[in-house]
């Protein structure tokens, strides 16, 4: 039986497996840090926009390929990437094939990528780390922002879609991934992959964390990732490539404007005037 029969599976994994990154990161409960995250909802307004920002920013995927389908422009820049690159990801997809290492990088590409990130916004939040948490914000939305007109306009098909060589294994693991996962994630939407540029700004963002679990896990696992998008048979190298660029770039713009945005907010309160009761 494959591990993945739905989608509805694949929440839960993701579910028990951003509680055991928490209880190992954190040695607290999963509820005191999701009550650290509602308390912070309901008492900093800041906190409440930046995460409503970053629910919407989610959502921009689907934004674009709604926006792709009313579109008259059809180029296809597959046929070019693979004039340059060859054979490359069907040789590390032959070198690699293994039953067992499918079910671990299909686990990696679904369940880890998007648990790192959840995970990231309760371990700063719960730490008090508002310069992380507004850096995270801020990273995804430069990754959407730059990848998504790519998408709409230099779009390049999946390696396995294109290359007869090459094929989705992770369908032996989550054998409805295209009905299920595809809609969160157009076929053309490759260059740059973002699987690879998220992680790599996570791991940017985790190695300024104080939690020695984290700075040394998420980058460890960003490396893995992109390993999984070549050999699932998704993503060219110069996806790769591409997404390495744009995840440092967002990490460090999004750090930057964290940083800058907290500086401004201590000056304010120290002008702020103080009023009797305060004392």
């Amino acid at each position: 039986m494959s591990p993945f029969q739905s989608m509805t599976h694949a929440t839960v994994y993701i579910v028990l497996t951003i509680f055991a990154f928490v209880i190992i990161a954190t040695r607290k409960s999963p509820y005191t840090i999701a009550s650290s995250l509602v308390h912070e909802i309901f008492t900093s307004r800041k906190f409440l926009f930046h995460f409503i920002a970053l629910m919407m920013i989610l959502m921009f995927n689907k934004m674009e390929m709604a926006i792709e389908k009313g579109m008259q422009y059809k180029a296809d820049f597959t046929k070019s990437i693979y004039g340059i690159e060859g054979d490359f990801v069907a040789t590390i997809q032959n070198i690699f094939h293994n039953d067992i290492l499918t079910v671990v990088c299909s686990y990696f590409y679904v369940i880890i990528f998007p648990s790192i990130m959840i995970t990231s916004i309760a371990i700063y939040t719960y730490q008090k780390n508002h310069k992380l948490f507004y850096a995270v914000c801020y990273a995804l939305m430069f990754n959407y922002m730059i990848a998504i007109p790519f998408y709409l306009f230099f779009p390049v098909n999946e390696v396995w879609f294109f290359h007869p060589k090459v094929d989705l294994l992770i369908l032996d693991v989550f054998p409805t991934f295209e009905q299920d996962y595809r809609p969160l994630s157009g076929l053309d939407n490759c260059f740059p992959s973002l699987h690879t540029s998220i992680s790599v700004s996570m791991a940017v963002i985790a190695v300024k964390s104080r939690n020695m679990f984290w700075k040394i896990f998420v980058p460890c696992s960003a490396a893995f990732i992109i390993f999984t998008i070549f050999y699932l048979g998704i993503h060219w190298l110069s996806d790769m490539c591409a997404g390495v660029v744009l995840g440092v770039v967002a990490a460090r713009m999004g750090l930057r404007i964290a940083e800058g945005r907290l500086i401004l907010g201590e000056r304010a309160l120290l002008k702020r005037p103080v009023k009797n009761n305060e004392y």
